[in-house]
């Protein structure tokens, strides 16, 4: 605080500040980092907790002034930064709405001719003349992207405020994404979910303690993303090292398979590396559909089943019937100490599998069920 109110003082009198020079406890938040975007592109910002993503989209939306460096864009900048930033709390959301259609430029007439819009994409109109001081966080949620989104800015910043929403409205704002995208809009995008980043962006850069690690496709990001996250896959805890070392899928006979029927079982066969023995594991492992959304989760200690350690271990979860629609779906794989539930090693989207089928499916699971024709 000391130094923000120096700071403000030297600003003030017009004395520059020392930007190569760090005080006491001060650390660079974002540091060297560079990019460019283009119209219509969609670019992922990932990394973990405290890696500078958030600080980063301030100083692009000009919240935080960089102490070095300059930022250069070109034409309207609409941002969806934090939960309810930006919102006049005492004011209603019709108010709101006004408000924010001024602050990037745009005339009454302008945002009267997206009210309607904006207002049926929230799905707020019962709600419109409360207070926002009154809404939950995943009502501002949907009223902030709601603004952001339709008042066609050339550029929109988008952080982690989505993982708010309820699924419905996350494949609204998914949906609207790829269509401003179409439209030219350059968006950059921040979230823990990389199956929204996969799906979302073009491209991505990976960042960690401030600077960019990984600038390169968007799968080669999103591995670098969860190495970090895992400190390279292995966590030490306790002085032992456990890793995964092979998934597959089997079928009934036991043979490598990837394509199965509803009613087929499959196993999962995990084979792991330890430097300890009779250490408490716990298996987990996610079944995604295509859309990204975990339809089943399974893990040992959920059904009482103690797993320990071995120092070449293989473990094999069977799955009597799938049950599940045609699609196509993903295996996340994770391996947790589990006294504490540290994880060990997490491997997402390790496997795929299809369960072919005809079109016009809707739905995940297929309940076991009987057809009777009665005449």
């Amino acid at each position: 605080m000391m130094y923000g109110c120096i700071d403000i003082l030297r600003d003030s009198i017009g004395l520059k500040t020392q930007p190569d020079t760090l005080r006491k406890d001060e650390f660079w938040s974002v540091k060297d980092v560079s990019f460019s975007l283009e119209r219509g592109q969609c670019l992922g910002i990932i990394g973990p907790n405290g890696a500078g993503k958030s600080t980063l989209l301030k100083m692009l939306n000009g919240i935080i002034k960089p102490d070095k460096g300059d930022i250069w864009y070109k034409g309207r900048m609409g941002a969806l930064i934090e939960v309810g930033a930006g919102f006049q709390p005492v004011l209603s959301g019709r108010e709101n709405i006004y408000i924010n259609g001024s602050i990037i430029g745009l005339s009454s007439k302008e945002i009267k001719d997206k009210f309607d819009e904006i207002v049926e994409f929230s799905g707020l109109e019962e709600f419109l003349d409360m207070p926002v001081k009154n809404y939950s966080s995943g009502m501002r949620v949907r009223l902030g992207f709601s603004i952001a989104a339709h008042l066609h800015p050339d550029i929109l910043l988008v952080d982690e405020v989505l993982a708010v929403g309820d699924l419905s409205f996350q494949a609204k704002c998914r949906n609207k994404i790829a269509e401003m995208t179409k439209d030219g809009t350059a968006i950059i995008f921040i979230s823990h979910n990389m199956h929204q980043i996969a799906n979302l962006c073009e491209y991505a850069v990976t960042l960690n303690k401030g600077q960019i690690t990984t600038r390169a496709s968007i799968i080669e990001c999103i591995d670098k993303y969860k190495l970090l996250c895992t400190n390279e896959n292995i966590i030490e805890t306790g002085g032992s090292t456990i890793k995964i070392t092979d998934v597959r899928l089997l079928d009934s006979r036991g043979v490598e398979q990837h394509h199965f029927s509803s009613n087929d079982s499959m196993s999962v066969e995990i084979t792991y590396q330890s430097n300890v023995k009779n250490l408490d594991l716990t298996f987990a492992v996610i079944i995604r559909n295509s859309n990204g959304i975990p339809v089943i989760s399974i893990r040992n200690d959920y059904d009482n089943i103690k797993i320990f350690s071995s120092r070449l271990g293989k473990v094999t979860l069977k799955l009597k019937t799938l049950n599940l629609l045609p699609d196509t779906f993903v295996l996340d794989v994770i391996l947790l100490q589990t006294k504490f539930l540290v994880p060990l090693h997490r491997i997402d989207n390790v496997m795929k599998f299809q369960i072919p089928g005809g079109h016009f499916v809707e739905g995940v699971i297929n309940i076991p069920h009987i057809w009777e024709n009665i005449s």
